[in-house]
């Protein structure tokens, strides 16, 4: 009997994100990046969260 081919969740998870998704990525001095992930952790908002409110409010869209 032949193996099935299989895919792990995270192989499908991985294919999906890089089909949909894009990486935007950011240098920002360490204690800036210090301060926004502790003011995060407190607030309870994802750090992604902050970022894409931030560009949606810059293009002028709703971020849903």
């Amino acid at each position: 009997m032949a193996e099935r081919k299989r895919r792990t969740s995270t192989e499908v998870k991985t294919r999906y994100n890089n089909k949909t998704y894009d990486v935007i990525s950011v240098r920002v001095p360490k204690e800036m990046s210090a301060d926004f992930k502790r003011k995060c952790s407190e607030t309870g908002i994802p750090q992604a969260q902050i970022v894409k409110n931030a560009i949606a409010d810059f293009l002028g869209t709703s971020n849903n």
